[in-house]
């Protein structure tokens, strides 16, 4: 048995479910996280760039809140604390640019430009999606393992789960924020932009970071400049994602 399982004991195991048998709710921390997404998406102007991935972020999280209660992670518990770990950096970072204060450099690229006339609905959910999985994923990841007391790969499994969850909606995204069939055109610069960018790849980057930094825990110095850097080149990504467009 792994650590995380036997952190995660409390909950019923998945194989123990029938099909009559109804859903379980959310936990109550995803539960908070779910009423948050909703009162910003009642709040915010609707072709605001925030509000825009607020949408896409509120599907994904009530997909994974479905699937946890029906059994479709391994270890429900770790699951629910690993999407409130993520959303918390997520929304930690809306409160402070709500407040006057400075976001991480991965989120102000969307922060600054949320209103801007010439950027499309798809660019502020690619750069929304690119800040939280480049950066706040890996973060949550060590979060998750220091609140469970448990090492990365008691993880991986639910981790490599919430990606297929991720990867599956990815597509109904762009279709539905595509603006029309003329962009099939490789030669259109927001074809060349959604092209530029793998949701795959930034998972998997996420992925190696945050063992990265599990394995130096013990250097927090380290860590913190690890960190930091990450932070500023996915910023730089998510401005180049935002690049106006005619």
């Amino acid at each position: 048995m792994t650590t995380l399982q036997q952190h995660g004991g409390d909950g019923p195991h998945p194989t123990s479910a029938t099909a009559t048998e109804p859903a379980a709710p959310p936990t109550a921390g995803v539960a908070r996280v779910l009423e948050r997404m909703r009162e910003l998406d009642h709040a915010l102007p609707a072709d605001d760039g925030v509000a825009v991935f607020n949408r896409v972020y509120l599907t994904v999280t009530e997909a994974v809140a479905q699937r946890v209660g029906d059994g479709g992670f391994a270890d429900p518990k770790a699951t629910g604390e690993l999407d409130v770990q993520f959303a918390h950096r997520y929304l930690t970072a809306v409160d402070a640019d709500a407040t006057g204060l400075r976001p991480p450099a991965c989120w102000r690229p969307l922060f600054h430009l949320r209103r801007h006339p010439r950027i499309r609905p798809l660019q502020f959910a690619l750069a929304g999606i690119n800040a939280h999985i480049g950066h706040d994923l890996a973060l949550a990841v060590v979060d998750t393992c220091r609140a469970l007391e448990c090492e990365p790969p008691a993880l991986e499994g639910d981790f490599d789960r919430i990606g297929t969850v991720l990867t599956s909606l990815e597509e109904g995204i762009r279709e539905t924020l595509m603006p029309g069939p003329d962009l099939l055109d490789i030669a259109d610069p927001l074809t060349h932009l959604i092209g530029s960018w793998s949701l795959a790849k930034a998972r998997d980057g996420a992925w190696a970071a945050a063992r990265m930094m599990w394995g130096v825990r013990r250097f927090p110095e380290l860590v913190e400049e690890f960190a930091d850097r990450l932070d500023a080149s996915v910023g730089l990504i998510g401005r180049c994602l935002l690049t106006p467009l005619g």
